[in-house]
């Protein structure tokens, strides 16, 4: 009985053993290529992202403010002098001989009044003068006779000195009654209402007939006379602006109803008091009304040259930070760091603000800044944002598409397969 062994030549398994070392080389070097490649798309995207975590500002530059800037206030016209006439004497509107709209002068004559108890009452006056200069008369002939006879002995000092007194007393009653006539022709001579000045009537309350009361200005006036030649402008101007506003002081006016039309007016004065409820100061100024196309009355927009300050400066409104402390500018650094700087609104234009304190001028101001902005924040600005793309392939689609749309598509693919963005 025999045993075989078949035993393989040694060439074979030297052979089968260099292929399964040649083969674990190329799984260890494609499973290490693999690795590699991963470690290197992820920090390829971490710094990518981090790159784009960085916000992209633009900036503008603070503009100074203009050595003088306009202030348009409402306002008002007023005549330069008005005057309500009222009756200083009772009776009946006679006749009136100036309507609404009439050119009237100094003392021209506006109406009568017939006033009859007045009428008697003056003659009356005039009766008891007479009367008192009768008595006047005769108490002083008695008492130059009486004071001839006391040189003579004939009467006695004390008679004497009674004709005296009693012509004193008659001359006081005559001076009584003498300023009781000039009194009561004063009063007639109110009966006619004339005009106190070169105006226009703007108002007529009274006719032909009409019961007139005496009053001193509690009662309805009768007439209302205007001097329009030259007008009182008023305007409240803010207490921020007062302390700018001086007399002599040049402005222009407009009126909504004649429209590419502006009137010269100079500033009088003003009241010198901020009022409380308000917060405003009154200012009044004139303007030339000669040719007569402005009313008491109207609105008016008053255009005011103030002087600009010097060191303040204008940025956009969007440009403003508001936070918990006050209000905030951002500027851009010289080393692309975000700096933080309080400031003091002077001016609001709306789309514009002048900062007076917190800004100098030629620091760039982040427009539209980030509500998380913080101080030392690194920024880009936007005229080199284009640059700073990590790789070609964004830089390319940032060329052709809205940049948040690139950076979407760029960021999604390395994170989504990292494989295939290196296969």
């Amino acid at each position: 009985m025999s045993t075989e062994v078949d035993i393989a030549p040694p060439q074979a398994l030297r052979h089968l053993k260099a292929v399964a070392a040649v083969a674990l080389l190329v799984a260890t070097g494609i499973v290490s290529g693999g690795l590699f490649s991963r470690v290197h798309a992820h920090q390829e995207l971490t710094s990518w992202t981090d790159a784009q975590a960085v916000p992209t500002v633009v900036t503008v530059m603070p503009e100074p403010t203009p050595a003088s800037q306009p202030l348009v206030l409402p306002g008002h016209l007023a005549a330069y002098i008005n005057a309500p006439i009222y009756a200083r004497v009772s009776g009946y509107l006679h006749a009136w001989y100036a309507d609404i709209g009439t050119h009237v002068k100094a003392g021209q004559l506006l109406a009568v009044i017939d006033t009859p108890d007045l009428d008697q009452q003056l003659q009356q006056a005039r009766a008891d003068l007479q009367n008192s200069i009768a008595n006047e008369k005769l108490a002083a002939t008695t008492a130059k006779r009486w004071t001839e006879m006391l040189k003579q002995d004939s009467v006695s000092q004390q008679d004497a000195d009674e004709k005296t007194s009693d012509l004193i007393a008659k001359q006081a009653t005559m001076e009584a009654n003498e300023a009781n006539v000039r009194r009561l022709e004063a009063l007639e001579s109110f009966k006619r209402l004339t005009a106190p000045f070169d105006g226009v009537v703007t108002a007529r309350k009274t006719d032909v007939g009409a019961l007139i009361d005496a009053g001193s200005g509690s009662g309805p006036e009768l007439f209302t006379v205007s001097d329009a030649s030259q007008l009182r402008v008023y305007v409240s101007v803010p207490q921020s602006d007062a302390a700018s506003i001086k007399p002599g002081m040049h402005a222009t006016l407009t009126v909504p109803e004649r429209p590419g039309m502006t009137f010269d007016a100079k500033l009088v004065d003003t009241d010198q008091s901020i009022s409380q409820a308000s917060g405003t100061m009154l200012v009044q100024l004139a303007v030339d009304n000669k040719a007569g196309l402005l009313f008491p009355g109207e609105y008016t927009e008053v255009h005011l040259d103030m002087p600009g300050d010097a060191h303040a400066l204008f940025v956009p409104a969007s440009a403003l930070i508001f936070r918990s402390h006050g209000m905030q500018v951002a500027v851009a650094g010289p080393d692309h760091r975000v700096q933080l700087h309080d400031v003091t609104i002077g001016t609001d234009l709306g789309t514009r603000v002048e900062i007076t304190e917190g800004l100098k001028a030629g620091e760039p101001v982040i427009d539209n800044p980030p509500d998380s902005l913080t101080n030392g924040d690194v920024i880009r600005l936007a005229a080199t944002a284009a640059t700073n793309a990590p790789r070609a392939g964004v830089a390319n689609a940032s060329a052709s598409t809205p940049t948040h749309t690139a950076t979407k598509t760029a960021s999604a693919s390395p994170a989504q397969n990292p494989e295939r963005a290196h296969g």
